[in-house]
């Protein structure tokens, strides 16, 4: 049986273990809420399978931010107890460091237990749940994603245009398909409907097209045209490539672990190395165990006389979470350089750390007294040290706090100064925290490419970079939010704020300057969307396809390849080029109307543009129902008076975080006119300008949120303002 002091340091444990647990998976699932479950709204899918689907990627988060989380709550709550010096009047009582380690122990055991459990069991299950949920729902609307009149690229290799489609899920009419595999000379389909077929047992994706032509050439060798009229055909698409988009996929860390052995001796049969699922096998055991090392290392940092609080205890566990992963890391490095068995490589973190935590708890155990302070992290000083009360000799206490009217500048008082400094003090905190975090879930996601050479230090210094601006626009407002409720509930449970009211001063007044710091924060929100974040984000875009890929992705909004004119012909190229105003193997589609047939096809090897289109290593195509053998005519140049000028080519559905609101505005108008789907970009447009108020809306609800739950600790505010 546990005693009391031990039930009591589980105690305060627990609350801020819990806290951290919720932040830190939180943000790390804040990528696949964002990639996933806006998708899903918005294609229509019910509440309790998105929910659903979102459960099932829990498991990969929570294998991760549980030993995290207990570290954290480790040194908050000891913090706590070492803050109010509750901790030095447990050594003057003779209990030992060593009966304070034990109850953490155990529940760092628990911990650890519960971890293995996710990484051995949960999570390949979960992943591969998470892969059937995502086939059946986008498959269940596979066929209603397709939208009048707008190009259609979701289904692998295909380009996909109709003019109707049903709305009672009898598939397309009129409809235009490019198999674009070989983009320099895609297979097209003329059809008169269309439909998508699934085959879930047999796990197949099927394109269907009714009556209607295929065509099928080189367009450097146009007397090979080949042309194909059909009552059916059926053309196979890649179901694991279409199901699921965005999604975990299989990799080491999703196998079982017999599947490793397996893929371990596989490997050795066929003479390659090995250590990669050896590797991923001792993952699994040295994460959970990094449970007891957190522990030790958090009574060893956080045992002391210190009063930092408990969110200079969470930066310092952000920094110690931010060592383990890079030890690691290296350590995998150095294996896959044969520099260290496998084997021992996931250990290495464990080791280093585990001793470290161990010579600091014995220090800690010969004398509680001797501090670990960080030097640049602000210390909490008492109201007394900036306003310091004074009797006027009636027995009246009197001080500044009341003196709303003076202060260093007019109309700014000491009562504003004091809670500016407090609040901007938990504001960075938090921020740095927060930050922190996106940092090492990036690193994490990353880090494997650097250690198997993919990438440089350099290029991945320069994402983080470019990468930082989008950080702090998802950081800020929750940043704001946690400041708000830890200042006000402060305030609240120190009776500070009932001395305020009591002098007459309103708690919208003592808040004035958290209102006025929360619409500074939104100004800088809208200031970054309009100014660097749009050039920034695109920047890190780049980084990060080069990091993963290492390929460089050219970013160009000029190069769609696909359009649609007003009178219904489709052009086809691989690049423009507006400097020049120059177009690279451009094929016009051109369609009679009834039945929808396609009547001619133009294609140029390169048209540039003077005061009309000329076109160079031309042939045209004309067809007739009737007909298949059809005749062309060809020539070295020739005018194409029938092509759209250039700023025509110009217009593409951008990535609403890729611009600016300005530009995506434009865009948006220039859209409409032509007749695309705009409805996702007009909301984007509406959050770029909504979204940077979210920090003055969420100060609005904190303050008398916190006034309310202040008497019960700023953790629970904390906890509940974050759900």
């Amino acid at each position: 049986m546990f005693r009391i002091t031990s039930r009591y340091i589980v105690r305060e444990v627990v609350p801020p273990f819990g806290l951290s647990l919720l932040v830190l998976t939180f943000l790390l699932m804040l990528p696949p809420i964002m990639d996933v479950v806006e998708d899903l709204i918005a294609k229509g899918v019910d509440t309790v399978t998105i929910v659903r689907m979102m459960a099932t990627l829990l498991p990969q988060g929570l294998g991760v931010t549980i030993p995290m989380a207990l570290l954290v709550g480790v040194l908050m709550g000891l913090g706590r107890l070492s803050s109010d010096r509750e901790m030095v009047a447990m050594q003057a009582c003779g209990i030992s460091v060593l009966r304070i380690l034990t109850p953490l122990l155990g529940l760092a055991s628990i911990g650890a237990a519960i971890t293995c459990y996710i990484l051995v069991v949960s999570l390949p299950d979960a992943n591969q749940a998470f892969r059937e949920l995502s086939y059946q729902t986008i498959a269940n609307r596979a066929e209603g994603e397709v939208k009048p009149r707008v190009f259609h690229d979701d289904f692998p290799n295909v380009m996909l245009y109709a003019r109707e489609v049903s709305s009672t899920g009898e598939g397309w009419s009129d409809v235009f398909l490019a198999e674009t595999s070989a983009s320099d000379r895609p297979a097209v389909y003329v059809a008169e409907r269309g439909r998508v077929v699934l085959d879930r047992e047999a796990r197949t994706v099927d394109l269907v097209l009714e009556r209607g032509t295929g065509h099928y050439v080189d367009p450097t060798t146009p007397h090979e045209y080949e042309v194909h009229t059909f009552d059916e055909v059926v053309i196979a698409l890649d179901a694991d490539s279409a199901f699921p988009r965005g999604g975990p996929q299989r990799g080491l860390a999703e196998l079982t672990i017999p599947a490793l052995e397996e893929q371990a001796e596989s490997m050795q049969r066929a003479g390659l190395s090995p250590h990669q699922p050896i590797m991923h096998i001792h993952r699994k055991f040295s994460i959970p165990v990094a449970c007891l090392v957190f522990v030790l290392l958090g009574v060893g940092l956080g045992v002391t006389s210190r009063k930092d609080g408990r969110l200079a205890s969470f930066a310092l566990g952000i920094g110690v979470i931010f060592t383990y992963y890079v030890i690691m890391y290296t350590s995998e490095a150095m294996a896959k350089g044969q520099l260290v068995s496998p084997h021992l490589a996931m250990w290495i973190p464990n080791i280093v750390l585990g001793l470290t935590g161990l010579m600091l708890t014995i220090w800690r155990s010969r004398s509680v007294e001797r501090r670990f302070l960080i030097p640049f992290l602000p210390h909490r000083q008492p109201l007394a040290d900036d306003n310091e009360a004074s009797d006027n000799g009636d027995g009246i206490v009197s001080g500044p706090v009341v003196n709303v009217s003076s202060g260093p500048l007019p109309g700014f008082s000491i009562l504003d100064w004091y809670v500016t400094k407090l609040y901007l003090r938990w504001v960075i905190l938090a921020f740095v925290g927060l930050l922190g975090i996106f940092y090492i879930s990036t690193f994490i996601d990353l880090s494997d490419k650097l250690f198997k050479g993919q990438t440089t230090s350099l290029i991945l210094l320069e994402y983080f970079w470019y990468a930082t601006p989008q950080f702090m626009y998802y950081v800020l407002p929750i940043a704001a939010l946690v400041s708000t409720l830890v200042t006000v509930g402060l305030l609240t449970k120190t009776s500070e704020l009932t001395v305020m009211k009591a002098c007459g001063i309103s708690l919208y007044r003592m808040a004035l300057p958290i209102f006025c710091f929360s619409l500074l924060w939104s100004g800088c929100l809208f200031f970054m969307s309009e100014s660097f974040l749009a050039e920034s984000n695109r920047r890190a875009e780049e980084l990060n396809h080069h990091i993963r890929t290492g390929r460089t992705q050219t970013i160009d909004v000029l190069n769609r390849k696909w359009l649609v004119t007003d009178d219904g012909d489709i052009y086809h190229y691989l690049y423009f080029n507006p400097d020049v105003q120059e177009l690279t193997s451009l094929s016009v589609y051109e369609f009679s109307d009834k039945p929808r047939s396609l009547e001619r096809r133009t294609y140029a090897a390169h048209a540039s543009y003077a005061d009309g289109w000329e076109g160079r290593d031309v042939w045209v195509r004309q067809f007739h129902q009737a007909e298949t053998d059809t005749p062309y005519q060809t020539a070295l140049s020739s005018a194409l008076p029938f092509v759209a000028p250039p700023d025509y080519f110009e217009a593409e559905l951008p990535e609403a975080e890729m611009m600016s609101f300005s530009e995506l505005e434009d865009y948006i108008a220039e859209l409409r006119e032509r007749g695309f789907d705009v409805v996702n970009l007009v909301v984007a447009l509406h959050r770029k300008a909504s979204f940077p108020f979210v920090t003055f809306i969420l100060t609005l609800i904190a303050v008398p949120f916190a006034v309310t739950t202040g008497s019960r600790g700023t953790l629970y505010g904390i906890g509940v303002g974050i759900g």
